[in-house]
């Protein structure tokens, strides 16, 4: 696995690369010359310098604020104190983008790898090692990585900021301060979002900037370089690397996704990754002139333009025969050209077996309520209906799934449907052509979300069956989505009834005998709190594992926003690292959005660097095939122990009857609906009164990171920890702590989420008649989870064993400090009776903190 270099030798470039030059360049971005920014580079550091002073004295944010203004802008009125406080914003919005502008220009001076712990090391290792070596050999057959892009509302930046973002880290790479004085003007003068919510395929089209710019040239670099090192050591190259892609088949919740949606970002995908292989296909046009090559090159030209450029072809799966046609003109270059330029021959080739026609799978997900629904109603058509009883809906799901016949049908559909009936029926259509357009990997997989019961799978295969889809053509991977505490419980069970089931069973057959499971960790962390969450999908890997072997099923999770890890924004690679030989590890999966895209997979660099130590981690736990100590009795107890009480802590907090007024009055919750960042809605059911189990994971966490709590990244874990103190188990959870790799992973990860918060900046909330005493308790947990923390790690303070990290998040917490208290002091104003004008002013001044302050955090979305 790749490490970092030592500790002081990082700390000493953090400070001379990023901090000195940060220092340095916003200095130069303070003084830009903006329209309408008269001023406001000499006022913003006393502002800040003003809210420093005001956070240590306790003051409201009203009146740090307010005092700020009678001090430097005496004559200022209310809407004067607006306008300015929106140009404070975005100053503050460009600094976050130069900071992180920065540090991604230094990333490959802070990350350097180990030879010693590299998988060249292990291979090296594994030469003189015959078992080693055999055991090495299967892993690499059987093991993949597959990096699915979601589209989530913490990741908005425009392909316009992007594109800035992406030559400003270049031009600092190099110091070319010309060019970044033009850049920061530029940045200075470009929008960074939109007026408008961005439709499915606005959202589709933004995040396909990072495969064209980003992945298709990281991950063909990493799959070269592995296929390289496997041959040195005889091994057969191997596809490893996989790319998945929501937008645009994510309907889960979301109304505005469509199956013409799904279909235009199917062909958009495609399109795009015509336009890069014609790009580079351009490259080796320019160099390749000899003779012998040319009608193969002329038949490449022809094809890579048209399917490039013509929107009236008909688009076909023919990454076959470009493969063909490369290697045609690869063995003319090695036999007639003594090999010249063949690299830009294999470089190509290697991309299109990459990506093929399809650049990255999509994946269709939708709620299992909704297949329900569409199931019961194909049941009233004919022929359909005479094959149900009446009363089939009021069956146990035994009978249920007794009753399910498998066979095909035309089904005649004599009603109208409802939008989420059309639009399911349409996608299962569609499905088939956009395979036959873009091949099978464009859209292979369904995934079934909110999965209760194994009914929920088996009836969404009948749909397919009763809407085009022949059984023994069935194409298509049906993955359970497994989200709160109680599904993850009876996540085996349901497992071993499919498993069992003889129509099931073939159908495995037919697909190589793998199945995919998703984890939804945002949900139970919603449910059940960070310590609960982690702990109820642990014991839900093991138990799936043990299943699909005794089954002999090739099981691959599939984690949600990274899996556990990802709360607090943490060290992924050590999460996958962490596994024992009783959790199926040979297939990483996990979906990477919101800001954690742009944070680990902004720029080829950071990009490489991070699926590098995914497959290094995947591989070297694989090889290494531990037993997990955190399975023997008296660390297992331990932590079922400290689990439970962290989820009824967590329980009891979600219970209180202030919680989401709370969550409502101060933070923007209430106004995430108006953020013009998303296509999807904040919550299910959005025409109703917000309930907890109708609001979006992503929309709970978004708001407690707006208010510096974090609550979802360590609630519970201080009350769960000092029980043990007291029950006098202490050594045990220390002894556990020790022993287990996947228990510290969760523990530096909470820390990591702790280090985000910042209870200072609400501390005036501790005298608040309302909501005072809510507040105190949310802050002595806090407390007390810091102090228990630190004492099981044996540290003096949070993240103390990664200080670049701690650093930066501890610089990004003080760029955005002021758009916390900016965000209090809008929010507090609304709380008033004010005119339409007023109101929507402070809405907007609220609505548009929330953007710097999501960025600043870059991966805890």
């Amino acid at each position: 696995m790749q490490s970092l270099q030592p500790t002081s030798q990082r700390e000493s470039v953090f400070n001379n690369e990023v901090i000195s030059r940060f220092e340095l360049y916003n200095s130069l971005f303070l003084t830009l010359p903006f329209y309408k920014v008269k001023d406001t580079g000499t006022l913003l550091p006393l502002f800040i310098k003003s809210c420093e002073d005001g956070v240590k004295n306790h003051e409201t944010p009203a009146k740090l604020i307010e005092d700020f203004f009678g001090k430097y802008t005496p004559n200022t009125n209310t809407q004067d104190i607006i306008d300015l406080l929106f140009r404070f914003i975005q100053y503050i919005e460009r600094q976050v983008v130069l900071f992180d502008a920065v540090e991604d220009a230094s990333f490959n001076k802070l990350n350097i790898a180990d030879e010693q712990s590299s998988l060249r090391a292990l291979f090296l290792k594994a030469n003189d090692d015959k078992i080693l070596h055999e055991k090495v050999d299967q892993l690499i057959e059987d093991f993949s990585l597959r990096l699915v892009l979601t589209a989530h509302p913490t990741q908005f930046y425009p392909g316009s900021v992007l594109a800035i973002i992406n030559d400003l880290t270049a031009a600092i790479k190099i110091n070319d301060i010309t060019t970044i004085n033009q850049l920061l003007q530029q940045l200075g003068k470009t929008p960074f979002f939109n007026k408008k919510a961005p439709t499915p395929v606005d959202e589709a089209l933004s995040l396909s900037w990072y495969l064209e710019n980003v992945f298709y040239f990281a991950a063909a670099n990493i799959q070269s370089g592995l296929n390289n090192l496997l041959s040195e050591y005889h091994i057969d190259p191997k596809k490893i690397i996989e790319l998945g892609f929501w937008p645009g088949g994510d309907r889960d919740g979301n109304p505005n996704v469509h199956a013409e949606t799904t279909l235009q970002v199917s062909k958009m995908l495609r399109q795009i990754l015509f336009r890069c292989y014609y790009r580079d296909f351009r490259n080796i046009k320019r160099r390749i002139t000899f003779r012998g090559v040319e009608d193969a090159m002329g038949l490449l030209q022809d094809v890579l333009y048209k399917n490039a450029f013509d929107s009236n072809l008909e688009p076909q799966d023919i990454s076959s025969f470009i493969i063909e046609n490369l290697n045609k003109i690869h063995d003319t270059l090695i036999k007639e050209h003594d090999g010249l330029f063949v690299d830009l021959v294999s470089n190509l080739t290697r991309k299109v077996e990459l990506y093929r026609s399809h650049f990255a799978s999509l994946d269709i997900r939708q709620d299992s309520r909704i297949l329900r629904d569409v199931h019961t109603y194909c049941r009233q058509q004919k022929p359909i209906n005479s094959l149900f009883p009446a009363n089939y809906n009021e069956l146990s799901e035994v009978e249920k799934i007794k009753a399910l016949s498998f066979r095909n049908a035309k089904i005649k559909y004599a009603d109208e449907q409802d939008s989420l009936t059309q639009d399911t029926l349409q996608t299962i259509a569609q499905i088939k052509e956009m395979q036959q357009s873009n091949g099978e990997m464009a859209c292979h997989r369904f995934i079934i979300s909110n999965c209760q019961q194994a009914s929920d799978i088996l009836q969404l295969i009948e749909l397919f069956l009763w809407n085009g889809w022949e059984a023994d053509e069935l194409t298509i991977d049906f993955v359970p989505l497994f989200e709160t505490v109680n599904d993850l419980s009876g996540a085996a069970e349901i497992m071993e009834t499919l498993y069992t089931h003889p129509f099931y069973k073939k159908h495995l057959a037919s697909r190589g005998g793998k199945q995919d499971i998703m984890l939804g960790f945002s949900d139970s962390t919603k449910d059940g709190g960070y310590l609960m969450a982690n702990w109820s999908i642990f014991k839900a890997k093991v138990e799936l594992t043990e299943t699909a072997e005794k089954h002999n099923i090739k099981l691959a999770f599939f984690d949600g926003r990274g899996g556990p890890p990802s709360r607090g924004g943490g060290k992924t690679h050590r999460f996958y690292a962490s596994m024992g030989k009783e959790i199926a590890n040979k297939n990483i999966q996990l979906t990477i959005q919101g800001q954690t895209i742009s944070s680990q997979y902004g720029s080829i660099d950071s990009a490489a660097f991070n699926i590098e130590q995914l497959i290094n981690a995947g591989i070297s736990s694989g090889v290494k095939e531990k037993h997990n100590v955190l399975l023997d009795k008296a660390n297992y107890d331990t932590l079922e122990v400290m689990a439970s009480d962290s989820y009824d802590s967590f329980l009891a907090l979600r219970k209180h009857p202030l919680f989401l007024s709370y969550l409502e009055t101060l933070s923007p919750l209430s106004l995430l609906s108006k953020i013009t960042i998303s296509s999807r809605p904040v919550k299910r059911n959005s025409g109703e009164a917000l309930k907890l189990e109708d609001l979006r994971a992503i929309s709970f966490v978004t708001s407690w990171s707006q208010l510096k709590q974090n609550i979802p990244g360590f609630y519970g874990i201080g009350t769960a920890l000092k029980n043990q103190e007291k029950a006098g188990n202490w050594a045990q959870v220390e002894k556990t702590y020790q022993q287990s790799g996947y228990f510290k992973t969760i523990i530096d990860n909470c820390m990591m989420s702790m280090s985000k918060s910042d209870f200072s900046i609400t501390e005036y909330l501790a005298n608040d008649k309302k909501f005072g005493e809510f507040w105190k308790m949310l802050h002595q947990e806090f407390e007390l989870s810091k102090s228990m923390l630190l004492k099981l790690a044996g540290h003096h303070s949070l993240m103390e064993n990664y200080p670049v990290e701690k650093r930066s998040i501890a610089v990004r917490e003080k760029i955005i400090m002021p758009l916390v208290l900016v965000q209090h002091y809008a929010l507090e104003k609304l709380q008033h009776e004010l005119t339409d004008e007023k109101r929507q002013a402070y809405e907007k001044l609220a609505i548009r903190t929330v953007y710097g302050i999501v960025n600043a955090g870059r991966n805890l979305a």
